[in-house]
């Protein structure tokens, strides 16, 4: 597969997103297993490397820094900022003085002096995205930064920001369970000429059709908040992952690269960032780029898992209020 055009610079579709080794799951690794995993990515041709100052409490970007600073010419690297880890909790701030504040220190953690791409983590319902954004193009004209990005906000968000600055990419959550994005921010991204950048293709691991129950995931894991991995809805959904991997079979490939291939085809504006903690699951992701899907092998899949067969909401509540995204009525 060909490159594609991510805040200006020509990169492989199939990015890497850094927040597993560090936040939200289990089972992380060490720093040293962490490193190993870091140097595979980019052995395996990945030039796209994702992290944010959230992850972790600044450990993704600190294991980031710690490898490959020796390596920066080989990958491209996007972080985020508005967003940070406070006693144990996230907490969202986009007011200037503390972008300029994050942009700083996720440059001392991740050892360069240019991040090719930062993101504004989550829109901060207290400070205008204008201000946010202005924040961060003081940081491209400074050199820090070489494209602003926005995520997890709306078709109307984003139009509001870009008459600031231009935005070079928006990273919401999109995958074949999760839909949202097909209600405009698609379809505004590429009027604008914007990059999408999906987060949690896989679908936190359920695409891939390798996690057969949640009960056992350590207590900490945030996916035992979610209400799709709830045990009555996810013994509903791993019916429909176990048609996809049917699908997958008779394809000659497997779920997870499926569904990745599945995302990228949505348009040439659309790059996937799946993470993993281990290297064969980075192999099995990589597939994606050689399945080459027909309108009618795109429909099927999307026919299986969308919106409207997949049980339980996306978030719950409290998740759900830090979000600008556009989003579907909730389930009945």
């Amino acid at each position: 597969m060909t490159t594609r055009v991510l805040a200006g610079k020509n990169v492989k579709p199939l990015g890497f997103g850094a927040m597993n080794i560090t936040h939200g799951y289990s089972n992380f690794p060490s720093d040293d297993e962490a490193g190993r995993l870091l140097h595979e990515v980019l052995d395996s041709g990945v030039d796209h490397l994702d992290t944010a100052t959230l992850y972790g409490g600044h450990r993704s970007e600190n294991l980031i820094g710690q490898h490959l600073k020796k390596r920066r010419e080989n990958y491209f690297l996007a972080s985020k900022g508005g967003l940070s880890l406070i006693e144990g909790r996230g907490k969202i701030d986009g007011r200037p003085g503390t972008l300029r504040a994050h942009v700083d220190a996720s440059l001392q953690r991740l050892q360069t002096d240019h991040i090719d791409l930062y993101y504004l983590h989550r829109l901060d319902p207290d400070v205008p995205v204008q201000e946010s954004v202005g924040a961060l193009a003081e940081a491209v004209a400074q050199g820090k930064i070489g494209g602003i990005g926005l995520s997890e906000i709306s078709g109307a968000t984003l139009r509001a920001a870009h008459r600031v600055h231009p935005i070079a990419a928006v990273q919401n959550e999109y995958s074949l369970a999760t839909r949202n994005p097909e209600l405009g921010i698609l379809r505004a991204c590429k009027e604008l000429g914007t990059a999408f950048v999906a987060f949690s293709p896989l679908y936190r691991g359920y695409l891939s059709g390798n996690l057969r129950e949640t009960a056992s995931l350590p207590a900490g894991d945030m996916r035992h908040s979610m209400p799709r991995f709830e045990a009555e809805n996810y013994a509903r959904n791993l019916e429909l992952v176990d048609r996809l991997v049917l699908l997958a079979a008779r394809l000659g490939t497997t779920a997870a690269a499926l569904s990745l291939a599945w995302v990228l085809a949505q348009g040439e504006h659309v790059h996937a960032i799946p993470g993993t903690k281990r290297g064969d699951h980075l192999a099995e992701n990589l597939g994606a780029l050689s399945v080459s899907l027909s309108p009618a092998e795109v429909a099927e899949a999307g026919a299986i898992i969308n919106q409207s067969t997949i049980a339980g909401d996306r978030y719950n509540f409290h998740q759900q209020k830090t979000i600008d995204s556009e989003e579907f009525e909730p389930a009945t």
